[in-house]
């Protein structure tokens, strides 16, 4: 008698090194798309998800017999958590294989925002080298500058570290607990933040204490030369508020890596302007980021369908409730 072998549904394709894990345990169904009609009509012959999509709201409410749901990378927001918990589905995530990467991508932003490099790019292609040179005019060092990290975890630690020992910055943090922040970074309140430092990196979950987080008055109190990173999620920042001081040059500049809604629109405001940095939700991805991820959620699922609790258990409540509905 041959055992059924059970499933495994992605949002969106992984790399091989996760998948052929999993694959030595399960058969794999990759989604033709990720829209919540095709999740919702698949969702039940799923023994574990993986997710890298928004998944819709309702979508555990449907019938399954999932065994558990793996979020490919740290954020969970993709996921309908209120509705797993009271259902019984555990969920796992990947947290902090990407820190890197979105550390490197935050300096990467900063150097550029600092000298205009995006700006003297686009002006030398279009009205050449003389009024790319204009563009030097305004150019800053980052040693001496302050960074404000807000979110002091494994990525804002990396990036307070490159920016106090690489680029001889000072680095502010506001976390939960301030008193838990590394020597080299001062814990400050929000409105300290905002107010002294020259690049403000948002590095914070996103929740119902952090939504809007960077607000207008917030917005307003910065430094004429300041400039905002966010690398959170879109709506820790007020979208509109932004807009409005880069629009008239309030501020130095942003570079802004998540947004309120996604994909951005061709007909955004922010496209138009020539002082932000904007790039489609790729600040974790590199081919090294990809497979730690990839090989760490492969694991995950190979525990869920093993029996066994995951290794970095979102919602650890749910286990002694959890349906055992394997084939």
């Amino acid at each position: 008698m041959t055992t059924k072998r059970p499933k495994v549904l992605l949002t969106n394709p992984t790399v091989a090194i996760g998948e052929n894990i999993m694959r030595e345990v399960a058969e794999l169904i990759l989604a033709p798309n990720a829209s919540p009609d095709t999740l919702r009509s698949m969702i039940g012959d799923a023994d574990v998800l993986v997710v890298r999509s928004k998944l819709p709201d309702d979508l555990f409410e449907r019938p399954n017999r999932l065994l558990g749901v793996v979020r490919h990378g740290a954020g969970v927001d993709l996921i309908p958590m209120e509705s797993a918990t009271r259902l019984g589905i555990p969920v796992a995530n990947v947290p902090g294989v990407n820190a890197q990467t979105v550390a490197e991508h935050v300096t990467a932003c900063m150097q550029m925002i600092a000298r205009g490099t995006h700006r003297m790019d686009a002006t030398i292609r279009t009205q050449g080298w003389d009024r790319a040179r204009e563009i030097s005019d305004h150019s800053i060092e980052l040693c001496g500058k302050t960074v404000g990290i807000v979110g002091v975890g494994a990525i804002g630690q990396i990036v307070a570290n490159i920016c106090t020992q690489g680029f001889g910055m000072q680095a502010l943090g506001f976390q939960r607990n301030l008193n838990n922040l590394p020597k080299h970074v001062r814990g400050v309140d929000l409105e300290t933040l905002f107010s002294q430092s020259d690049f403000i990196v948002l590095a914070c979950p996103l929740t119902a204490q952090t939504k809007g987080l960077a607000s207008r008055a917030r917005i307003a109190s910065m430094r004429a030369q300041a400039s905002i990173i966010n690398v959170a999620r879109g709506p820790v920042v007020d979208e509109a508020a932004l807009v409005e001081a880069l629009s008239a040059r309030r501020i130095r500049g942003a570079a802004l890596d998540v947004f309120d809604q996604q994909p951005l629109r061709s007909d955004h405001p922010l496209m138009h302007l020539d002082n932000v940095i904007l790039t489609p939700h790729q600040a974790g991805l590199t081919i090294e980021a990809m497979e730690r991820m990839s090989e760490g959620a492969a694991n995950e699922v190979v525990r869920l369908l093993r029996g066994e609790p995951p290794k970095n258990f979102v919602n650890p409540e749910t286990w002694d409730r959890r349906a055992v509905r394997m084939n």
